[in-house]
């Protein structure tokens, strides 16, 4: 790759396929703009979070709400999961075998359920407690923005599952790189705001 190249944020893979990095740039650049008015979304429900944070009306607090030994483990699991994904990109840009690709997917893929399973049983617990949406403004805006980064790491893993259909059907065409360069951007999107999350909703309720 010469020094006047364009690279876009994200893996590069003008060392093993120009043509394909080529063509990924205008692709890439389109999904960063998405990932950031994802961003303002987000941001928007951390200005409501932290407004409502006091607003509880003698209900449920941060500090009698969060469990935050179950998040920490969430936490472990979903940075290890970019971690997965980070090797599944490696092994997409050097060429390996299909197999060890879809085995750094499937990895990803598991470790996403489990942050899923994990959450889920959180809320459900928090609800069993009495710590419901309609119980205080707080609430509602815990339930608005930690759940909603839980749909992101859904779509994640649908979008996982439909990869690893992909990489055997077609192959590693320019089609299938992109999708996965895109694929890789999002999961680490979803790395950053949850430790946004663990850092000002969770450990801000051990104070």
């Amino acid at each position: 790759m010469s020094a006047g190249d364009v690279q876009h944020a994200g893996l590069n893979l003008g060392a093993t396929d120009k043509e394909t990095h080529d063509q990924a740039e205008p692709d890439v650049f389109g999904f960063w703009i998405f990932l950031m008015s994802d961003a303002v979304i987000f941001a928007l429900l951390f200005a409501v979070y932290g407004t409502m944070l006091g607003a509880t009306v003698g209900g449920p607090t941060a500090g009698s709400a969060y469990k935050i030994g179950p998040t920490f483990a969430e936490t472990l699991i979903l940075l290890t999961s970019s971690l997965t994904f980070g090797m599944a990109l490696i092994a997409m840009k050097h060429g390996a075998a299909h197999r060890v690709l879809l085995g750094w997917l499937a990895a990803t893929l598991i470790l996403g359920v489990a942050f899923l399973g994990l959450e889920l049983h959180d809320f459900a617990t928090m609800i069993g407690d009495g710590a419901v949406p309609m119980r205080s403004g707080f609430l509602s805006s815990f339930f608005a923005l930690v759940p909603l980064h839980g749909l992101h790491v859904l779509a994640g893993c649908l979008w996982l599952v439909v990869m690893m259909v992909q990489v055997p059907i077609f192959g590693l065409d320019a089609r299938v790189k992109i999708n996965l360069l895109r694929l890789g951007l999002f999961w680490h999107f979803l790395d950053i705001v949850w430790i946004a999350i663990f850092s000002v909703v969770y450990l801000q309720g051990l104070i």
